[in-house]
């Protein structure tokens, strides 16, 4: 691993950020990206993450966010770019405790977008929302039916989900991780409204499942499952071998180590070609540490090689990671989301190598400013059109505000990126 060390002058900037609150007195404040904050939603408690899916058919992104203190679920239509600046005509498809994680899919294959939710706590369940058949009535509550999978109750906390066809029969099925529970696969019966008759097939213990992704590690033709697990003897990235659709449920899945982290907790993760050599890697954002960046030796024998690119003074601890050119400049970036973002750290921001993206230093631009205490997982997307990426995110303070922290807390928020 090289690390490469720049001279204090490099690193002086070019303006305060406001706001900015106690600091070192030696600490180098950050550029201010200026990049302006709109708010889809900040109605209820505990924005736990967004996922995206065109469910109205207009060719925009709509969003699906769950609240895990407000116990709700809610979708928000893309209204065009006349309304994307005012918040979103919203609708709550589902009141569930604990919700952690929502995602779009047409479970039952009628053509329109249904919403399935992961939830931890007690109340230790996944629940489907059916989408109304009608699209006029798409923003109605009345029209979103909410139910139970028997197979799910009760085997942990879920935390993180998403559809994935499995063993070529029936209806697509779930994959879905829970914490002190199961990392497995839900297969669809011939009736996937029959929520009695889904089965589950566990794969692994977990202890705290973050992101899981479907991809096509080993380039064998199906899609294999990429996680990051927080704790535990797991810690870190590692990938599940699908052996395929006719032996999906008779021959166990083999698991294949990324990369382990031992000194801290493994965050979310995302998938690219970072160095442009043509293969994917793994970056893995890390509580309290370096981000991992997992890069892809070869592909034949799959090899990994592991480097750190440090987390910026006075940012929050890296919650989540995203690689795009965030300024247009032919060079791949990272748009990074910390947690524990008090006493004026930075909450959200980009990160810029210079030489390498295999270095250690990389160079910081704000996109949130100070504002913001727990920022979540990104999603990079041109929302409004003008050519670059806008960040969506989601900032929660739900959990903490009985422990006395203030301020209101953001919700569901989209940043608007100043490149063009």
């Amino acid at each position: 691993m090289r690390t490469t060390v720049y001279p204090f002058s490099l690193l002086i900037v070019i303006a305060c950020l406001s706001g900015c609150g106690s600091q070192d007195e030696n600490a180098n404040t950050w550029p201010e990206g200026a990049w302006k904050r709109h708010t889809i939603d900040d109605s209820s408690f505990g924005a736990d993450g967004t996922r995206f899916a065109d469910i109205n058919k207009d060719g925009r992104l709509d969003i699906t966010s769950p609240w895990e203190q407000g116990g709700q679920v809610r979708v928000y239509i893309n209204p065009g770019n006349a309304g994307l600046r005012d918040p979103w005509p919203a609708v709550t498809v589902g009141e569930v405790g604990d919700p952690e994680d929502s995602f779009f899919v047409d479970l039952d294959d009628d053509g329109f977008f249904d919403v399935v939710s992961s939830c931890e706590g007690e109340t230790r369940a996944m629940f489907v929302h059916w989408s109304p058949t009608d699209p006029d009535r798409l923003l109605d509550p009345q029209a979103w039916e909410t139910a139970e999978f028997s197979a799910a109750s009760g085997l942990g906390r879920w935390m993180y989900g998403f559809a994935m066809q499995v063993d070529g029969k029936a209806g697509v099925d779930l994959v879905a991780g829970a914490k002190s529970g199961y990392l497995g696969w839900f297969e669809s019966p011939n009736n996937p409204r029959d929520l009695k008759s889904w089965r589950w097939h566990p794969l692994i213990q977990t202890q705290w499942p973050m992101t899981l992704r479907p991809n096509d590690i080993d380039g064998d033709g199906d899609l294999d499952i990429v996680a990051t697990e927080r704790r535990g003897p797991r810690r870190g990235a590692f990938w599940m071998e699908n052996p395929g659709a006719s032996l999906a449920t008779s021959v166990a899945w083999k698991e294949h180590r990324i990369g382990l982290i031992d000194e801290h907790e493994a965050l979310h993760n995302t998938i690219a070609d970072l160095d442009g050599d043509g293969l994917e890697d793994v970056l893995v954002a890390v509580k309290g540490g370096p981000i991992r960046f997992h890069r892809r030796a070869s592909q034949s024998p799959l090899t990994w090689e592991t480097y750190t690119i440090e987390i910026p003074p006075h940012a929050g601890g890296g919650k989540a990671v995203k690689v795009a050119d965030i300024n247009l400049d032919g060079q791949l970036d990272l748009a990074v989301s910390c947690e524990h973002a008090i006493d004026g750290k930075i909450g959200t921001y980009w990160l810029s190598y210079n030489n390498s993206p295999t270095e250690s230093q990389w160079s910081p631009t704000s996109i949130s400013g100070p504002e913001g205490f727990i920022n979540d997982l990104i999603q990079l997307t041109d929302l409004d059109g003008d050519g670059d990426l806008d960040v969506v995110t989601v900032e929660e303070k739900g959990p903490y505000l009985a422990r006395g922290y203030q301020g209101k807390e953001l919700g569901v928020i989209w940043y608007e990126n100043p490149a063009r």
